[in-house]
């Protein structure tokens, strides 16, 4: 049976019209390629990423629907690989960088709200109990309440350069090879685990195929989210009381609609 190579299946977003850049600026070596967060999508809320022994960790609330959220921070495209409980959200495997992943337009940002069934849709993301998660029932529960993605920047097109006429007979140097090196992030497990990811209802996400290039054969950026719920984090030392606040931001603008005049 022929089979495909993983970077014939990198997808792209669909319906996304590229805003004009913000203004250029230096981006500092070291800053993210691409945000991660999660969005709880039956609250709306951006969910809150807690640092505690130098993970991030996000309290889920179990059968909330939620989404990965992906910013792209450069003004480049980028793939982004994405897994869910150790697993890739697009074609199901078992999560390694060199898989396929989405491509997102410089500046983009994006929800990515399911495991992806075909270029029309996906199955939801959806906080579940550990028996109830896609990686436990298909016999993969060892990586569940972790999300993580590893990214990519893109080749560049060589451009054709003018070289000076040498003597024959003199060789050019050869130029350096590029290097790139993937940040890595422990995993404990102290405590067990009272969330995953289940496989929730199809709903429509159209995407279509592209082509991509990596620059580099490992990858520019891993980052990692861990999630459970309220209760766990809180038995695991994690301090959550002030992150799930509810807080009101100055607005500028606070009057959205016209007032009723005063009464006669």
């Amino acid at each position: 049976m022929k089979r495909l190579l993983p970077l014939l299946s990198i997808l792209l977003l669909s319906g996304f019209t590229p805003a004009a850049p913000p203004p250029k600026q230096a981006i500092p070596a070291d800053q993210a390629l691409v945000e991660l967060s999660l969005v709880d999508r039956d609250s709306g809320r951006v969910l809150p990423r807690i640092p505690h022994a130098g993970q991030r960790w996000v309290p889920g609330e179990r059968g909330h629907r939620y989404a990965v959220r992906l910013q792209n921070l450069s003004a480049r495209r980028v793939l982004v690989v994405v897994s869910v409980d150790g697993i890739n959200a697009i074609s199901g495997e078992q999560a390694t960088p060199d898989q396929t992943g989405y491509v997102l337009y410089p500046w983009q940002t994006t929800d990515i709200t399911g495991w992806r069934k075909s270029n029309a849709d996906v199955a939801q993301f959806v906080f579940s109990s550990p028996g109830d998660s896609y990686a436990q029932r298909t016999g993969r529960g060892d990586n569940l309440g972790v999300v993580g993605i590893a990214v990519f920047k893109e080749k560049e097109m060589a451009r054709p350069v003018r070289r000076p006429v040498r003597p024959p007979g003199r060789a050019l140097p050869a130029s350096p090879m590029a290097s790139g090196d993937a940040v890595r992030e422990s995993v404990s497990r102290a405590t067990t685990q009272r969330l995953g990811t289940g496989h929730g209802e199809r709903e429509d996400s159209v995407v279509t195929d592209t082509h991509f290039t990596r620059a580099t054969a490992a990858a520019n950026q891993q980052t990692q989210l861990r999630y459970d719920s309220v209760r766990n984090l809180r038995a695991r030392g994690i301090v959550v009381a002030s992150y799930l606040q509810e807080t009101r931001e100055p607005q500028a603008f606070p009057q959205r609609f016209v007032a009723d005049p005063p009464a006669r």
